[in-house]
């Protein structure tokens, strides 16, 4: 059985979506711990970040990279956090977190579930900054 996130990539689910490419994508958290709260995440449906070959490793981690800085540019926080746990979805994924102080990294106390519309505002800032 797919996992959600693959689910989402291949346009079963809805995801608001601020990076594709032929290895990877990006869409905000239904869950943000902040506004534009951002998964990186493999198309290969990879459990733990441990068994990503280095090569994609190094190429989320770059995606990673690419959508912080456009966060800061559009959202102006004070740092961008990144985590990778693992627990949620049983698909590699890597939290990008525009976020002000640590307090904003509480899993345990996600804002309220975002809506599309909640969304669109953010992840087109971020889309921009990435252009």
């Amino acid at each position: 059985m797919s996992t959600v996130f693959t689910r989402i990539i291949e346009g079963e689910l809805p995801g608001t979506f601020v990076w594709r490419d032929d290895r990877c994508v990006a869409f905000l958290s239904i869950n943000p711990l902040s506004p534009g709260h951002t998964l990186v995440v493999p198309i290969a449906e990879i459990d733990h970040w441990l068994d990503v070959p280095a090569d994609l490793q190094s190429h989320l981690f770059d995606v990673s990279r690419r959508i912080g800085q456009a966060q800061m540019q559009a959202l102006r926080p004070e740092r961008i956090g990144l985590v990778v746990a693992g627990f949620e979805v049983p698909h590699c994924h890597i939290h990008v977190c525009p976020v002000n102080s640590m307090a904003d990294m509480n899993f345990a106390r996600p804002l309220p579930m975002a809506s599309a519309e909640d969304l669109s505002g953010p992840a087109e800032a971020i889309r921009a900054a990435l252009d």
